[in-house]
């Protein structure tokens, strides 16, 4: 997965948890919902590009070669 990432989708994890964790440190009810609310948004980007992959042929999946 780390290769598919590239340098800086890595270092973008890492500023993102370092910054989910700063939350953390001072109010973790917060952080708490602000992680919930980067899941949610990850998943919809997620889906939207299967769907639009999907939609050019190069969707991800059993079909046909």
């Amino acid at each position: 997965m780390l290769d598919k990432l590239g340098l800086s989708g890595v270092a973008g994890v890492v500023v993102l948890f370092g910054g989910i964790g700063l939350v953390a440190w001072q109010n973790l009810i917060l952080a708490a919902g602000l992680a919930l609310v980067v899941g949610g948004l990850g998943l919809i980007v997620y889906g939207l590009v299967t769907s639009l992959l999907a939609s050019f042929g190069m969707g991800m999946g059993g079909g046909m070669p």
